[in-house]
């Protein structure tokens, strides 16, 4: 059974120090710190199997720490210990990692060992390393039917070190990448961008529907496997496996380091903390299925959970020398139910989109920080998007009256404008303490918007901005032209056009067009590009620069900028 407060059980945190032994290590999800070299093993002679097969998901690394990153793979032994399978023997694996690609200057080494308990994925804290560096890394199988095989060479750095001052990050950003609604390009393209950080991927890693449930007016351009609603743990290992097989994102992952986090699709549409949209009660226990979830995320993604008294959780905070503090936010596992968009309900200040502990957590460190800038990786849009705004201190009595949420009927009520008290208690916490350079960086809403966020949104501009929010669109998923089947540029254009008429402090968005994002951090100014592909049902689509807002220091206020930062 899953722990309600963030990991499932069966999913421990990062393991520390030499002595995990084999079973200690099987259950805690196949991750081991590394710092010492260790000598190379004798590697049995037996022919090996085709590297491709062997690795066929990949290399992959993630959240980047000054001395230490989270390296990963998946070994498939034989043709029949596919993901999900539960099949296949457990075996020896070594890990290195290298300044070099010839890795003639190895500075860290280990073995682990993987077996079907985790789904045969590897995850290594490999730790000792140096800040802000740039290395390479690989895995060789040492036991079993595939050993003497070696995987794809990744490549990964470090985050500076926590006092460095640091002239500029540059991240990848990323979300909703639906399979069977278009071909990853936008993944291949991102992975040419120049001198990346680490990719933030803000949720929606992949869609849990059957296939041909939700492709968007072309229908579905490849087919999910597993072909139905996915629900169990075999399921969801298997659909994760899936989406690493494919060549743009594995190509990604091999090149630049991951800081993730998951939004609600990974477990099931509209996920809250008690169930979803997308799961009936003929189809089984939520926790249940959230705790399948959840442990195949921690198996096949490359996270480093975090760790309180508390227990395990998604949400974390890593930080980039003096410039920044990136912290990334779970708002699924703790929030409550939705309401619809004209509930007075959205009011109601029990209801929590991140939970008392997350809402703690968030507000001590953004008072806390001592860097410049202050990033929120935000799954869902926290901007004020109102038809239209109201001010409760002329308009109170009618919306009492009727019913309807007190500063206006909400655009998407799964946003943070369906938990308006949530909300407030962040912003004013932000207003009170003087805290500047709030920067939330949002996903899940398949669409492009930069925003200044007013905690008086009928007074806006009057009321000044506390904070900004940049939001990147959907790698695949639908967007507007697939929901009313119409060409770009047509009912996009007109709602975006009513949507910034009515709410003066949207200044950009743009809902059409699928793509990623590149965030660019220096000390005067935080920078969204937005890039955008020709065809997502093209697998060889080109791409395309479209816009630019920055937020320059201590102003709270996005402003467009006329080229991307080179």
């Amino acid at each position: 059974m899953p722990d309600d407060r963030g990991l499932p059980d069966s999913v421990a945190p990062v393991a520390r120090g030499s002595g995990t032994t084999r079973r200690a290590f099987l259950r805690t999800g196949a991750v081991v710190t590394g710092t010492a070299l260790a000598a190379p093993a004798v590697v049995a002679r037996a022919a090996p199997r085709p590297r491709d097969e062997v690795f066929g998901h990949g290399v992959a690394s993630g959240d980047p720490l000054p001395n230490g990153v989270i390296l990963w793979t998946r070994v498939t032994q034989t043709p029949a210990s596919t993901p999900g399978s539960g099949i296949g023997p457990a075996c020896s694996v070594q890990w290195e990692i290298a300044r070099d690609a010839g890795f003639s200057a190895i500075v860290g080494s280990g073995q682990v060992q993987t077996s079907a308990d985790t789904d045969h994925t590897v995850k290594v804290d490999a730790g000792g390393l140096s800040p802000r560096t740039r290395y390479h890394y690989r895995f060789t199988v040492l036991s079993g039917p595939a050993a003497g095989a070696t995987s794809p060479t990744g490549r990964t750095c470090t985050a500076p070190a926590t006092n460095a001052d640091v002239a500029k990050i540059r991240f990848g950003v990323a979300s909703c990448a639906n399979w069977e609604a278009g071909y990853f390009s936008a993944y291949r393209h991102l992975a040419a961008q120049p001198d990346l950080d680490a990719v933030i991927h803000l949720g929606d890693y992949f869609y849990e529907y059957q296939t041909g449930r939700y492709t968007g007016k072309t229908g579905a351009v490849r087919v999910h496997d597993p072909r139905h609603e996915i629900r169990t743990l075999r399921d969801y290992r298997t659909r994760h496996a899936q989406y690493k097989s494919d060549p743009d994102l594995a190509a990604l992952h091999r090149k630049v380091p991951f800081i993730s986090v998951w939004d609600d699709h990974e477990s099931s549409n509209d996920a809250w903390k008690a169930g979803a949209e997308n799961h009936q009660p003929g189809e089984g226990s939520w926790q249940g299925r959230r705790g399948a979830a959840l442990r195949a995320y921690a198996e096949w993604m490359p996270i480093r959970p975090g760790v309180d008294p508390a227990g395990r959780h998604l949400f974390r905070r890593l930080r980039f020398g003096r410039l920044l503090e990136l912290s990334m936010l779970d708002l699924r596992s703790y929030r409550d139910l939705q309401v619809s968009a004209r509930s007075a309900s959205i009011d109601d200040p029990a209801r929590s989109i991140m939970g008392r502990a997350q809402m703690s957590w968030l507000t001590n460190g953004l008072t806390s920080s001592e860097t410049r800038w202050k990033i929120v990786g935000n799954p869902v849009m926290i901007t004020p998007v109102l038809i239209p705004p109201l001010d409760p201190a002329t308009t109170g009595a009618v919306t009492g009256l009727l019913g309807i949420p007190r500063e206006g009927i909400p655009y998407n009520a799964d946003q943070w404008d369906g938990y308006a008290a949530d909300r407030r208690r962040l912003l004013d916490s932000i207003r009170r303490n003087g805290i500047d350079n709030v920067v939330f960086i949002t996903g899940d809403i398949h669409s492009s918007w930069a925003c200044d966020i007013p905690v008086d949104v009928a007074n806006y501009p009057g009321a000044g901005s506390v904070a900004t929010e940049l939001v990147g669109t959907s790698v695949t998923a639908t967007n507007v032209d697939d929901m009313f089947d119409v060409p770009p540029d047509t009912a996009g254009v007109a709602l975006s056009t009513a949507f910034r008429g009515a709410n003066h402090h949207v200044r950009f968005c743009e809902l059409d067009a699928h793509g990623y994002s590149v965030l660019t951090v220096t000390p005067a100014a935080t920078q969204m590009d937005w890039y955008f592909v020709h065809d997502k049902t093209n697998p060889r689509s080109g791409q395309f620069y479209a816009k630019s807002f920055s937020v320059a220091s201590g102003t709270q206020r996005v402003a467009p900028v006329g080229r991307p930062v080179d």
